[in-house]
């Protein structure tokens, strides 16, 4: 079994061309036993390298970096706002500023290094990701109890609906790939106390959002769709893209695939790849009767093909159904009220 390894994305701010380029061959060098790294856009990156001689402190703990590039924009950060690593290149251009993180872009190996050091603070999010490509290859049907994943007689980590998944801190794929998924009753796991904690809905979803593996079931490609509940996920998670399909299939229950195309604009990779994070945190199906108000329409035939059930999405819908009945405060940015952040931990970076 081949576990899938994380690619993470690197943000850069102030980079000219040649840097740009510079910076994309330091991240194809910085591939190690537990992560890739690629260039990405600016706000979807796990980390920020900030070109530091177009970088000028503007105000008491504020910072604008000048664009690299005459068609780019500048960037402006409040230091106690950034949640990710960040590095500047040298020279520094502010007097008196003295980041945590500095290099010189020529020296690659040195570059590389504060790659791999972005990736140590992140070793918990690495381990999530690698805990889902082993039960996405795996594929335990979880609604039939709480799981043990073991490589020998090491506990790698704990997966239950109600306490969510635990992973043994510094776990990387190669530790996953000889694991076995050990069934347990339910309420007879615990989660170690110094394994990180994420919920199941955030670990599938953050995997969703970053696997090269495509999530999307074939019968979702051509079946008809339909919004089945709020994902269990903070609302900031949520890109835009991913509340215009859901609103979609609110407006329109039982579009399908083709129908979402023409309806949203959205090219079929990114359709699928939004589609399938959806899938995996319960908030679509294929079948009617698992829909929202379904028990107003006219039953249907199951479309969801026998054995297939793997993720959150074809779990026992019973499982969330007390979290729904809870009132939540209202958010007309979608078509159905969002667990607020208080419900789950806090995201693991």
């Amino acid at each position: 079994m081949t576990i899938e390894l994380p690619v993470l994305r690197l943000g850069l701010g102030g980079f000219s061309e040649a840097q740009q380029k510079a910076a994309a061959e330091v991240a194809a060098k910085a591939r190690s036993a537990r992560a890739e790294w690629q260039l990405a856009p600016f706000a979807d990156g796990d980390g920020w390298w900030l070109e530091g001689s177009r970088t000028m402190v503007v105000g008491t703990g504020m910072l604008r970096v000048q664009p690299g590039v005459p068609s780019g924009r500048s960037v402006q950060l409040a230091l106690a706002d950034v949640d990710r690593p960040v590095g500047f290149t040298l020279p520094l251009a502010a007097p008196g500023f003295e980041p945590a993180v500095t290099f010189d872009l020529a020296d690659a190996d040195r570059a590389a290094a504060v790659l791999d050091q972005f990736a140590g603070w992140m070793q918990a999010m690495i381990s999530q990701f690698c805990l889902a490509s082993s039960l996405a290859e795996t594929q335990p049907t979880l609604g039939a109890g709480s799981w043990e994943v073991i490589r020998g007689s090491d506990l790698l980590a704990v997966v239950d609906l109600k306490l969510g998944a635990g992973v043994r801190p510094g776990s990387n794929a190669a530790d996953f790939e000889g694991a076995t998924w050990c069934i347990r009753d339910h309420g007879a796991v615990v989660v170690p106390p110094n394994f990180p904690r994420i919920s199941v809905s955030q670990l599938m979803w953050q995997y969703a959002l970053r696997t090269q593996r495509d999530l999307l079931p074939p019968h979702y490609r051509k079946d008809a769709l339909y919004f089945r509940r709020p994902p269990r996920l903070p609302q900031r998670q949520l890109k835009d893209a991913h509340l215009l399909l859901l609103r979609e299939l609110v407006a329109s229950p039982g579009m399908t695939f083709e129908h979402l195309q023409h309806s949203t604009g959205l090219a079929e990779a990114p359709l699928a790849r939004c589609l399938a994070a959806l899938y995996v945190v319960g908030s679509i199906t294929s079948n009617a009767k698992r829909a929202l108000g379904a028990i107003s329409r006219p039953p249907v035939g199951d479309s969801t093909p026998a054995g297939s059930s793997v993720f959150v999405s074809e779990l026992d819908p019973t499982a969330f159904t007390e979290a729904l009945r809870r009132p939540v405060p209202q958010d007309m940015t979608a078509p159905a009220p969002l667990l607020p952040d208080r419900t789950l931990p806090a995201p693991l970076n």
